[in-house]
């Protein structure tokens, strides 16, 4: 048996409780994990029986509000460097982000916190931890098991009750999101659909979270509400990224799959492909899915469009009658712990990878 020992939050400014909850799903064989997030309780701890010791930065966005503060850094520094001496390695924790979006976007780049350069700080070596995969998938399931949803899709023969096409909903403007949003409304994809383009063009009020005040407020993007779900046909989820060199899987996939929602992905290359790999199942047996074999931008949007556009034409009953057990089984594996876990297990084996050798899998 392996021990592992996690500081997750170094300077005490992040969410440690999450990422510790995180590391509590993992279920790789022969490996026990540790943690505290009080780096002023590390004396309570053996540090030398582990075989790894981890400190985790948090560089969430959030930690622009200390970016000025010079102790911030000098403290940073000092710690760093002893624990170092300690046989820590570090890891940059942006799990709420991409790649992409922390390395060309600015996530935790901007003023002086450009001293947390990609791979280094002051010299140590660190480990980027960006969301992948693992991340959303466990922050969904972990918010919404127990949650008693009440989404209707099912009532077949005359009365077929959704009002609308789609339902489309873009909150920051990204330049990808921007193209295929003006696309859709120039080829009139949109008129029978409820979309979203903020902070211009908003939902109507019923089809609003309740509980929500001028949505989309930060930290409500992981919640749902029924309505919108239940009112249209196919979600058209366009996600944070639309690049080909990873896949980033936020809430916007998660959601429809918990409303067991058909769905359409604005996203990276292969994006339908990865989520196949890791369980779930996709609609190519009922519409046309090549968009996600397409890497160029231009023309991934160019299909997502025509492939909307003959979506207003088609059996949406007879579609959701054919696709009751492949909705229910996304809906299902998305809270297997089981397959959760599997992902969860393969974020923890890049930080062992990266004590060991210095290396992580692809």
């Amino acid at each position: 048996m392996q021990r592992n020992f996690f500081l997750t939050d170094l300077m005490k400014t992040g969410a440690h409780h999450t990422y510790e909850q995180f590391l509590r799903t993992h279920t790789l064989p022969n490996q026990k994990i540790d943690y505290t997030g009080e780096y002023y309780t590390l004396h309570n701890y053996d540090l030398d029986s582990y075989d790894r010791r981890f400190a985790l930065i948090d560089r969430r966005i959030h930690n622009d509000r200390v970016i000025d503060n010079e102790e911030y850094w000098t403290e940073l520094n000092r710690r760093v460097k002893l624990l170092h001496s300690q046989g820590f390695k570090f890891i940059l924790a942006t799990p709420w982000e991409s790649s992409e979006n922390i390395q060309e976007k600015g996530f935790g780049y901007t003023g002086k916190s450009r001293r947390l350069v990609p791979g280094k700080v002051e010299g140590v070596e660190t480990f980027e931890w960006t969301g992948g995969v693992s991340w959303f998938w466990w922050y969904m399931y972990d918010k919404h098991l127990n949650h008693k949803f009440k989404f209707t899709h099912d009532h077949f023969g005359s009365y077929w009750y959704k009002k609308y096409d789609f339902l489309y909903l873009n909150k920051q403007p990204r330049d990808h999101r921007v193209i295929l949003y003006n696309k859709l409304l120039k080829e009139n994809v949109l008129s029978n659909s409820l979309y979203t383009n903020w902070p211009t063009r908003k939902l109507p009020p019923e089809y609003e979270l309740p509980w929500a005040q001028n949505y989309p407020h930060y930290g409500m993007d992981q919640d749902i509400y029924e309505q919108p779900y239940v009112d249209t046909v196919c979600s058209i989820v366009p996600e944070t990224n639309d690049n080909d060199t990873d896949v980033f899987m936020t809430e916007k996939i998660w959601k429809p799959i918990i409303a067991q929602q058909v769905f359409v992905v604005h996203g990276n290359h292969l994006y339908l492909q990865k989520l196949r790999e890791i369980g779930f199942k996709t609609f190519g047996s009922y519409f046309d899915e090549s968009y996600d074999l397409e890497c160029d931008r231009n023309k991934k949007i160019d299909a997502i469009v025509s492939l909307c556009k003959h979506l207003r034409t088609v059996d949406w009953q007879d579609i959701y009658r054919q696709t009751i057990a492949l909705r229910q089984h996304n809906y299902d594996t998305l809270f297997n712990k089981e397959k959760l876990s599997e992902q969860i297990n393969k974020t923890l084996i890049s930080f062992t990878e990266f004590f060991d050798n210095g290396q992580v899998s692809s």
